[in-house]
């Protein structure tokens, strides 16, 4: 299994069009990151963990050809808000385009893009198939996905376990009980904004501790702010089985 790391990096923190900080301004590419996305390809299945602004540079930039379908963890804009572009994928490979989140989520996908799920569509309009997921595992074209649930914040959100990948993304609460579904996992990645707390995502240090719970081969940090430093400097302080992602960082699983 091939995982590339779409984008590392949120909307967290200040405009990096405001900002003049030594992250922003780096030359080093692992400092530059698109919103937090992962692709995941098998030699039968294409999938794509969140879609958010910056979704058709991204697919763009992998190459990607076709998709089987988009697993979305919560509904805020950073990580639905490139929705609209599976378009592109519709025209090529002339069928819809399959998306799996729970039913809130779903209810706030047809309520962002209703114009995608009128009666009479307007020509052109991404063609979209909700699939509503719950906690339960489920599979997409033999492949088993298994649901991972979390909070941000007040939030219910969702990671994912594929094979032995898992993602959780916008976390700040795992329990106990979800944990165990982790356990096992070659490569576990866990999203971290910034050094100091935050009020609705893990922080690197309770990152850190998530992971080293689990025990994973590897574990990577995703879902980066500026604020959390430049790679070069912050990387090495890290243990040994825990880096910085970035974007497109490619692994073998």
């Amino acid at each position: 299994m091939k995982v590339t790391f779409l984008g590392t990096g949120t909307s967290q923190g200040v405009p990096v069009i405001a900002c003049d900080c030594k992250v922003c301004k780096s030359n080093d590419l692992r400092d530059v990151r698109l919103r937090s996305s992962v692709l995941i390809e098998t030699d039968d299945v294409t999938l794509v963990i969140d879609s958010g602004p910056d979704f058709r540079q991204q697919m763009l930039r992998a190459d990607v050809k076709t998709l089987d379908g988009i697993l979305f963890t919560h509904e805020h804009k950073d990580h639905i808000a490139g929705l609209d572009d599976v378009r592109a994928f519709n025209w090529i490979t002339r069928r819809h385009a399959d998306v799996f989140a729970e039913q809130r989520v779903v209810d706030a996908l047809r309520v962002e893009f209703s114009y995608a799920f009128d009666k009479n569509p307007y020509p052109g309009v991404p063609k979209i198939e909700l699939n509503t997921i719950t906690e339960a595992p489920f599979t997409i074209k033999g492949l088993k996905v298994v649901p991972i649930r979390g909070k941000h914040l007040n939030l219910p959100v969702l990671g994912y376990r594929i094979n032995d990948f898992t993602y959780l993304t916008d976390f700040n609460f795992i329990s106990d009980t979800e944990l165990e579904k982790v356990k096992g996992s070659r490569v576990l990645v866990v999203n971290a904004v910034r050094k100091e707390p935050h009020i609705s995502h893990y922080c690197l240090n309770e990152a850190v501790a998530v992971i080293q719970k689990a025990v994973p081969a590897q574990g990577y940090i995703t879902h980066i702010s500026h604020q959390l430093g430049l790679y070069n400097e912050e990387n090495p302080l890290l243990p040994a089985n825990i880096n910085l992602a970035y974007d497109e960082l490619v692994l073998d699983i």
